[in-house]
């Protein structure tokens, strides 16, 4: 995230002695992305952080794929999959190109162990539940309509608050931004962006663990896991500043972006990056014209595939659509309102409508996973009856 922001305690001057006050000297660590070129932080340990006491034998966690090429308009009923215990075992991916992964997850229960995504940012979209995200740049409580924005080689563990939980992730094998857009040359937000830098959501409450023990921690790397265990706490970390954190930012504080017309989707853009775009449709009042249409005109997405991830409300260009559910229509073929939803849109004022756009810009490819709560026939759904 583009905004400075410190916790804790660190030296005046970078990569110069430091030492706690047993006399042991602080184990600096720098945490980043693109090499030395993109946005990182610099870490305080009380140990190095190469401590390996053990580890086990990797496993694959690579999607199997059902479709590997298709055309078909399709949706997916999300609330159909089953609620596990083990937060890693309920994330089930759904969809995946060469630059990103689209799954859900239910997970009944909080973390016992740590994780580590080593190959992807991760976007994870809190649809039911609450609970609190540690990780040893602090603590995020989040809620329902959060986004929850985890950089890669963040290690985190997931407490839930009660057993009932609706998550919608994305893994990217690139940096997620907000929309280039919408900053000026330093990063900072400008004043025709939906959202700024007061609706981002920091970490908190930075705790320093000064544990020894046995501490497991799973690595994603390559769609293989790695059980690892860790001769000390992963979180004790003194202080540290950068760029490079974990962050939240609600849904609810996205301002929409109207007009007297139709407004492309674009309006509604909340991160970004090479691969994709992830866009908020919140309420808002429709377009002003006298004899405008707030239905959405039929589109060709000829460059990129679109999902639309409905959260709440009564998504008005759409028939027979209910909450956790996915629509997929793929780049190269024309989609649009559902028969009827035209002419209902006509003289609307206001929609309450809630939902998660992803845009891939590469086609996905459908893993089996996703079959298991597939539409039946969905690609018929505007034929008129």
């Amino acid at each position: 995230m583009p905004i400075y922001h410190c916790l804790g305690t660190i030296p005046q001057k970078r990569h110069t002695v430091s030492r706690q006050s047993n006399g042991n000297l602080y184990q600096e660590e720098l945490v980043g992305t693109q090499g030395f070129a993109g946005m990182s932080s610099l870490v305080y340990h009380l140990y190095p952080p190469t401590r390996v006491k053990q580890k086990d034998k990797a496993y694959s966690v690579t999607p199997k794929i059902a479709i590997d090429n298709g055309l078909d308009c399709m949706s997916f009923k999300g609330f159909d999959l089953q609620p596990e215990s083990d937060y890693l075992k309920s994330r089930k991916t759904l969809f995946v190109n060469a630059g990103m992964h689209i799954g859900l997850a239910a997970p009944m229960e909080s973390t016992p162990y740590f994780f580590k995504n080593a190959d992807a940012d991760e976007m994870i979209f809190i649809h039911e539940g609450s609970g609190t995200l540690y990780t040893m740049y602090g603590e995020l409580n989040f809620k329902y309509g959060d986004y929850i924005i985890i950089p890669r080689g963040t290690v985190y563990k997931i407490h839930f608050d009660t057993s009932n939980n609706r998550l919608l992730f994305v893994e990217s094998f690139t940096p997620i931004f907000t929309p280039s857009r919408y900053r000026n040359q330093f990063g900072q937000l400008l004043e025709h962006s939906p959202f700024c830098e007061r609706d981002i959501i920091r970490p908190t409450n930075l705790k320093t663990y000064d544990e020894l023990g046995e501490f497991d921690i799973f690595i994603k790397k390559r769609g293989m896991m790695f059980p690892y265990q860790y001769a000390n706490h992963p979180f004790d970390v003194a202080g540290w500043d950068g760029y490079h954190y974990p962050y939240i930012f609600s849904i609810f504080n996205f301002e929409p972006i109207t007009g007297r017309i139709h407004m492309p989707p674009p309006i509604h853009q909340t991160f970004e990056n090479s691969n994709f775009v992830i866009c908020s449709f919140v309420p808002r009042l429709y377009d002003y014209h006298p004899e405008a249409i707030p239905a959405p005109y039929h589109h060709s997405n000829i460059d990129s595939d679109e999902l639309l991830y409905y959260v709440d409300g009564d998504f008005m260009s759409r028939n027979n659509i209910a909450k956790g559910q996915i629509t997929l229509h793929p780049g190269g073929i024309p989609h649009g309102p559902h028969p009827g939803a035209i002419e209902r849109s006509i003289g609307k004022k206001e929609t309450h409508e809630l939902a998660v756009m992803i845009d891939p810009f590469a086609p996905v490819m459908i893993t089996e996973e996703a079959m298991k709560i597939d539409v039946k026939d969905y690609y018929k759904s505007w034929l008129e009856n």
